[in-house]
Parts: structure tokens; sequence; C-alpha cells
């Protein structure tokens, strides 16, 4: 049974930082795309970042302040996230897909909350 577990959420005051885990099981995903996703209360869930063999593409809001990153050798993902803002508040999921990842992206986690206060 493939699995996406997140770990890492917490809360922060804003400008502090935080590093996300997205670990795979169940199968091996060197080959699949991975990337993250967020949604705020009463918002929709939005593209974060994403990245795969062709490279690593972000979100223009978060761009510069995060980092995405993955380890196929230990099948795990990674956001690091710095210059957190309040807006970055949210619950945030792990995805992983063919070719590219999206809302309809065949894998998820159950998600981590992220708190970042004023």
């Amino acid at each position: 049974q493939v699995q996406l577990v997140e770990s890492g959420g917490g809360l922060v005051q804003a400008g502090g930082s935080l590093r996300l885990s997205c670990a795979a099981s169940g199968r091996t995903f060197s080959g699949y795309a991975m990337g993250w996703f967020r949604q705020a209360p009463g918002k929709e869930r939005e593209f974060v970042a994403t990245i795969s063999w062709s490279g690593a593409i972000y979100s223009d809001s978060v761009k510069g302040r995060f980092t995405i990153s993955r380890d196929n050798a230990k099948n795990t993902m990674y956001l690091q996230m710095n210059s957190l803002k309040p807006e970055d508040t949210a619950v945030y999921f792990c995805a992983s897909n063919k070719g590219v990842v999206t809302l309809t992206s065949r894998y998820w986690g159950q998600g981590t909350q992220v708190t970042v206060s004023s």
C-alpha cells in the first residue's frame, strides 16, 4: 500500500523557519514527480512547489523563501521554509504523481499543520 506521511509542521513566529518532510513508502518514487500543496482555512488547496527530474518549480508566493528537495535513496521529500509569514499558515500536503503533480495527483499525504504567528 502506497503511503505519503508528512511531518515537521508546528507553530513558529513570523520570520522563522520550518522544515517539512514527506516520507514515501509502498513503492519507489524516484521516477515520480513530487510536490507540496497547502490549504488555509476557508480557502482552496493551492500549489506550493514541485520537484521532478526536470527541476523545481515554485509558486510566486513562496519563491525565494522556500526550497524543495528530495532524497531518492530515502524516498523522502523536503520543504525548507524560511522567512515565514502569517499568510503561510495552512495545512501542508505532499503529493506524488507520474509526470506532473496537480490537484488531481494520485498519491496524497494526510497533511501537517503550519501556523505562523505575527
